[in-house]
């Protein structure tokens, strides 16, 4: 009978560690979805949809590609050694045209997404935009 109260014990003590930690760690991919607005939402999955995420990283934060947190505004080194403002008009060239302005040290070629929508590409620049 002491056995078993231990055990209990012992199992509910480790659920409630287990619902403490996960509870810290925050919902996943989806944990900042709060602040993104809806046109942003939209760009979020609309990268997963396309691809994107695979190189950009499904948080932005990159990979074989360049991450997207804090790239807009910020400024960008080509591989050709010049510097550009990763502005709306940049980030929508960059998605239509890659290999226009290619990132200083990622040389794995993107490819091309001509054929997207002007909502899509403000919804892509939108989410790119807002993960700060």
């Amino acid at each position: 009978m002491v056995r078993t109260t231990r055990l209990r014990s012992l199992a509910a003590a480790g659920v409630l560690f287990a619902v403490f930690v996960l509870g810290a760690c925050g919902g996943g991919d989806d944990a900042g979805d709060a602040d993104l607005s809806d046109l942003a939402l939209r760009g979020k999955q609309l990268a997963a949809d396309t691809g994107c995420t695979a190189c950009h990283g499904s948080d932005g934060g990159g990979g074989v590609g360049p991450g997207w947190v804090g790239l807009a505004g910020s400024t960008v080194t080509l591989e050709d050694g010049s510097q550009v403002t990763a502005d709306d008009a940049y980030l929508r060239r960059a998605i239509t045209d890659p290999q226009a302005e290619i990132v200083e040290g990622y040389s794995v070629k993107m490819p091309e997404y001509p054929n997207l929508t002007d909502e899509e590409l403000d919804a892509l620049v939108a989410y790119m935009t807002e993960l700060g």
